[in-house]
């Protein structure tokens, strides 16, 4: 495994960072609803992988993600860095609607009552009494940045969280927190090989700042995992019912650009997920690579994408296969 400061942090997190939006299961993971020794056995993979990096957020499943989480950690909680969210939450206190879900509305607020009551609820359901990340998982304008940031460093001060991050941001979002006296360890944003262009255009404003940025969606939820993939269907309500590789034609496309990458992920003997993965680490020198992983062998495909190097060759016939599907925005 290889490690790397987060941001400007002391904290020392793997190259790789288990996701856990699907352990929360609920509708949107329609497929698979996990038990508490499963979080516990995916933990002990990842452990053993060296992976030390685990994100989730409260609305992963309305804090089933964190619950079990809390489970699964009891007596290894120093073995990891913990990694959750803030801003959208289904009190019923306030801020932007968001969605309605599985019998909740959650709403989106960055208010600094609305961030401090996020982080308490999270140390409850995940039974810690420190947040090594908290990520702001939607950036709003509808309140004073400044008054977020302040609420984010004086949890830092307390010793309740000790570094913070923007998600679904833009790169004028990471300028605005910077400017407000913040200290935005990082960014996580979404980025594949069929929809790179809000990753690239990030990574300039990240460099001059420091700023670690952690990718999510590099396989698009599975669609990048096989050819066979395309052939699942999924309900409504599932996330993988509503992106873009669902629509035959778009399919059609996919698998041209399949047969295309198929020498490159031949000549190095690997999977598909490992030669996407390796991809985007390939792409920014500061990068963290967020995968959502529910099986202790995810967890060991997954390890094995660091030891893929691709040429500079390998890596533009890669892209060049995946112009005609690609998409400039990709809204989840």
């Amino acid at each position: 495994m290889q490690y790397r400061k987060l941001g400007n942090s002391d904290l020392s997190v793997s190259a790789i960072a288990l996701g856990t939006w699907g352990l929360g299961g609920g509708s949107v993971w329609s497929d698979h609803d996990s038990t508490e020794a499963e979080a516990k056995n995916l933990l002990s993979a990842c452990k053993e992988f060296g992976i030390n990096y685990i994100d989730t957020a409260p609305v992963y499943g309305t804090g089933e993600s964190e619950r079990l989480l809390g489970e699964a950690l009891k007596g290894r909680r120093h073995d990891f860095i913990l990694q959750t969210k803030c801003s959208l939450n289904w009190r019923n206190e306030g801020g932007n609607f968001h969605y309605s879900r599985d019998g909740y509305t959650v709403n989106n607020d960055t208010r600094p009552t609305a961030i401090v009551r996020d982080v308490e609820d999270s140390l409850r359901r995940m039974k810690t009494d420190y947040l090594d990340s908290v990520i702001v998982h939607y950036v709003c304008g509808s309140f004073p940045v400044s008054d977020t940031v302040e609420a984010l460093e004086r949890l830092k001060e307390q010793g309740k969280i000790r570094a913070y991050g923007l998600s679904n941001s833009q790169p004028a979002d990471l300028e605005e927190y910077q400017g407000a006296g913040g200290h935005v360890d990082l960014v996580q944003e979404f980025f594949s090989i069929l929809s790179p262009f809000h990753g690239r255009e990030y990574f300039k404003a990240c460099k001059p700042h420091g700023t670690t940025f952690q990718t999510y969606g590099v396989l698009e939820e599975g669609f990048l995992t096989s050819p066979a993939f395309m052939e699942r269907t999924f309900v409504k309500t599932d996330i993988r019912s509503r992106i873009p590789w669902v629509q035959p034609e778009v399919k059609a496309g996919l698998r041209r650009a399949f047969d295309a990458w198929e020498p490159v992920r031949a000549a190095h003997n690997c999977s598909f997920s490992q030669l996407f993965e390796a991809w985007a680490l390939a792409q920014y020198g500061n990068m963290s690579l967020l995968v959502g992983m529910r099986k202790p062998e995810n967890v060991a495909d997954t390890a094995r994408c660091l030891d893929i190097v691709l040429t500079p060759d390998e890596l533009a016939s890669m892209e060049e296969a995946a112009k005609p599907i690609q998409v400039e925005v990709l809204d989840k």
